[in-house]
């Protein structure tokens, strides 16, 4: 029997309005500006797998993750739950136990905690929030737990984050948010402000807690090297949209969209010599006003009249899902 995906969404879009004051509008006799900084996402999070989403800085990957876990509430769209639409469950009663399944790792390990409380407080917050019923004494044995459980000495439970490296500030970070006994963990980049070497060593850490708890993620990375290694799908996004959704092997060695394309051919070749990498050419266009039909199709050296004129849909394709005029099936 398959499984049912643990999250399932459906034509999700989110746009933010950047507009400038009303006076000054007026005054310059310009119109209303909108970021459509999510557009038309369709898929979904299978459970105990890592899905990893990738794509150049402000093509909409850290907005999708604060939509997935209830920060961004969807401009259109849906977005299940293990079968519960996620915006009514969070209006609810209901919304205090859906909150527990699922927690988020911040990007940035120096912001993400709080510099005045003690990691025992960090830690423990949400055991307040959602175990009210424990104790003092078992609050405190929980938190040293957890603190075990990422690689950190439970006496550390009484220092302060600024006492800590990068590396150790994140496993507090995963501490947290384990805390709560999630399924889903939205991991925004969680590695890319540390050092190469910690970064193994959390990516590490992750992939033991997901294979001992059954954990289901969805990571984002702008590091072809970081996704190849930790995730078993890959959702591509150019400008709002999905384009390559591929399991993470065929990704590496058959990529299908010209723009995945271009991303792995940017990455560094130690083997080729170092004139092996190919930049990425262009600029990213400004979402204030996107391209029409395709948005990749100004630097897409197989572009036609057609990919300027229609928006491809994002299709099945060979076992993959792709949004391309010019792959057929």
């Amino acid at each position: 029997m398959i499984s049912q995906p643990l999250v399932q969404i459906s034509g999700l879009s989110k746009r933010f309005d950047v507009s400038a004051p009303w006076l000054q509008r007026m005054v310059n006799r310009e119109g209303r500006k909108i970021v459509h900084a999510v557009n038309d996402v369709t898929m979904q999070i299978e459970r105990g797998k890592t899905l990893a989403l990738v794509g150049e800085s402000g093509c909409g990957k850290s907005t999708l993750a604060r939509l997935l876990v209830g920060l961004y509430r969807p401009s259109i769209g849906r977005i299940e739950f293990d079968g519960q639409d996620l915006v009514q469950t969070l209006n609810s009663a209901k919304a205090r136990a859906l909150r527990r399944r699922m927690q988020m790792i911040f990007q940035d390990p120096y912001a993400s905690l709080n510099p005045r409380w003690r990691v025992q407080d960090i830690v423990a917050e949400p055991l307040r929030v959602h175990f009210p019923e424990l104790g003092t004494a078992q609050s405190h044995g929980r938190v040293a737990e957890l603190l075990h459980s990422v690689g950190l000495n439970p006496k550390d439970a009484t220092k302060y984050p600024h006492q800590f490296s990068g590396g150790q500030r994140q496993r507090i970070s995963i501490a947290r948010a384990l805390a709560a006994a999630p399924e889903f963990l939205v991991c925004d980049e969680p590695t890319s402000a540390l050092d190469v070497s910690v970064q193994a060593q959390v990516l590490n850490l992750m992939q033991d807690l997901q294979s001992q708890r059954g954990l289901t993620y969805v990571f984002i990375s702008h590091n072809l090297a970081v996704v190849r290694h930790v995730s078993d799908r890959v959702g591509v996004m150019y400008l709002g949209r999905l384009v390559e959704v591929v399991p993470t092997q065929r990704l590496f060695e058959q990529p299908q969209h010209p723009y995945t394309r271009m991303l792995l051919a940017s990455i560094p070749k130690m083997k080729k010599g170092l004139q092996s990498r190919a930049p990425i050419q262009g600029e990213v266009p400004n979402p204030l006003s996107p391209p029409s039909g395709c948005a990749f199709h100004p630097r897409c050296p197989q572009a036609t009249a057609v990919c300027s004129q229609q928006t491809p849909e994002l299709r099945h394709f060979q076992g993959i899902q792709i949004a391309c005029h010019h792959v057929q099936g």
